[in-house]
Order: structure tokens, then sequence, then C-alpha cells
């Protein structure tokens, strides 16, 4: 955003911004916490091809890509190395073996093989192998097991494949989104009750309204066929098509009784993927991206739209059926 522009309020700034991070990881997960899309990715080996020819023409990832490999495949396939050298992996280079669970710990031991866990995230990786093995009671050396990239400075190898988006594409979605908040009816009125003057608000809305219309992410029928505004131009959810509420954005989701946390930082409204993120195909991307309701998001979990309205479908006719659902 042009710095000459009016802050909009730190929430809904904020908001924007973690729009274009992947989601939360624990300590002991492979992937990055919390980091910019256009990270490092980390492909599974059975997923290579589909994940790279999901990237556009002429595109790479931006700071490069991790394959993990398991140890069944690595080791018990034959001619393996011949095979990844046609893909242009190499063990060390760009590809590691992923260790998940004890049986795999146990069956291709490192220290006999003489491999140190991996450092790096750019080529070379210095290191052949990365661990994340869970603990277990049923043995004596059953300790949880977590090697390479576990330093603070070094947290998780990267980000998972399908969160990816390049720099330019996290922008564009920025704009896109703040444009589709100034879509909502109360935008201006909601601003002005979250810190800004009116004179401020009109000069921001204007000003995103008309740079994301030149920059061609406002076409009205495809957001609209996107099912990220409606007919009348207003934003709404993608899942139950309702209209949203600029006051949405700031509010907190509301905590049944005597469940409240005292941190609680889901607010109402938040990003929302029109085609769910999956592994071979790249969308975080305009007119994919919309904001909806949280609990819209949780139904429709990585399942996507379509297949959580056929879910949802079923579970209406079943209860009709039962008669336990009256309209």
């Amino acid at each position: 955003m042009k710095s000459k522009l009016p802050n909009i309020p730190k929430l809904l700034d904020r908001k924007i911004y973690k729009t274009g991070q992947t989601r939360g990881a624990d300590d002991d997960d492979i992937y990055q916490n919390r980091v910019s899309r256009a990270s490092t990715v980390l492909i599974p080996y059975s997923y290579y091809d589909q994940a790279i020819a999901s990237l556009p023409t002429g595109e790479k990832f931006e700071n490069g890509f991790i394959v993990l490999i398991t140890p069944e495949e690595y080791f018990d396939t034959a001619h393996i190395n011949s095979e990844l050298a046609s893909k242009g992996l190499e063990l060390g280079k760009n590809l590691l073996v992923f260790y998940e669970t004890r049986i795999q710990w146990n069956s291709h031991n490192v220290d006999k093989l003489g491999w140190s866990p991996a450092k790096s995230r750019t080529e070379p990786l210095k290191g052949q192998y990365v661990a994340r093995v869970s603990a277990t009671t049923s043995t004596d050396e059953g300790e949880k097991i977590v090697r390479g990239f576990r330093s603070t400075k070094n947290k998780g190898a990267g980000i998972r494949v399908y969160e990816y988006a390049s720099s330019t594409t996290i922008r564009e979605c920025r704009y896109q989104l703040e444009a589709l908040f100034w879509l909502c009816k109360d935008s201006i009125a909601v601003s002005i009750k979250n810190g800004m003057s009116r004179e401020d608000t009109e000069i921001r809305r204007s000003a995103i309204l008309a740079q994301a219309t030149e920059q061609k992410l406002l076409e009205r029928k495809v957001l609209q066929d996107s099912r990220i505004i409606n007919a009348s131009g207003f934003s709404i959810c993608p899942l139950c098509l309702e209209e949203l509420p600029g006051d949405g954005y700031f509010s907190k989701m509301e905590q049944a009784e005597g469940r409240g946390v005292h941190d609680l930082t889901v607010t109402q409204i938040n990003l929302f993927h029109v085609k769910e993120l999956r592994t071979g195909s790249l969308n975080h991307k305009p007119y994919n991206v919309g904001w909806g309701h949280h609990h819209c998001n949780v139904v429709v979990k990585d399942s996507g739209i379509e297949k959580a309205l056929t879910w949802m479908s079923g579970v209406i006719r079943k209860n009709r059926e039962a008669g336990l659902f009256r309209e």
C-alpha cells in the first residue's frame, strides 16, 4: 500500500498482513510457524511432479524447495538414485529422507549410514535426513526423536507446499482483501468507530478501490461467480452467502458461558479460501481469497465448499426424515 495513504485501523491492517503468512505449527513440527507464504516449501516426493506442475509457467519457488522422501521410497525403490536424478533431485542437495515412525528409524539407522541431520534450507542442505518421531512407551528406547531444524533460529524446515504464494501474489491478495473489506455496507462507519476520521476513511477507501480496479482485482462478475460478493456488490461469506458486517473484522468470537478464555484472539470474520488449499494446486491467489465467518470456515475445513454443502444437505435430509428438523 502507498505510504501517503491514511492508515487503516491496526487490527485490520494486521489481519490483512497475516493473510500472507502460513498457518501455525508446533515446535516439534517439520513446518515453520507463521512465516511468509513465499518461504522454502516442503514437497512430499510422491507429489513432486504435481507440485512443480502447479507453478505458473516460467516461475520457480522463490526461496527454493526441499523434497521429503520416506525411508521406504528411498531404500526400497530399485534404481532410486537414477529416478531422482532424472527429476533433478539429489540427497543432501534438495532432497531429504524424512523419518516419522519408530519402525522407519530402527529399520534404517542413520548412525550406521553415517548420516547427519540437515541444517540448511538452501542447497546444499548440509545433511541427508530430518526426523520427527513421536515418543512411545512400548519400548525402553521410546523417547521422542527430533533431528534437524530444531534450533531457535532455524526451527522448521519449510512450509507446506500448498500454502505457497509468490511475493507478487501475496501483495495482490492483500490489495484485493482490503478492497473486499471496503465493499462491506458499514465499512466506513466501522472504520471511524475504530479510530479513523471520516476524511481519512473516504480517502483510503476511494484509493484502495481505485488501485484494485486498476490492477484488475475487482472484476465484479468474477468475484460474484467466486462466491466472494453478491449481485449488489457487497462482500459475502463464500459458504453461507450472508453479507459480511464490517464490525465482524474487529469483534472477537462469542464464547460459550463457563468455557471462555481470557486471551481469545479469533475474530468473527477471517480469511477464507473459496477453493481449498491442497497439494497439487496453489490456491492462495486473487479471486480465490475472500472473507468469511469463522464458524463457516470451521465447517468447510480442508474439504472445500462443495463437499461441505453436500455433507450439510445430507445432515438436513436425515434430520427431516427423522422428524427432528423443522424450518
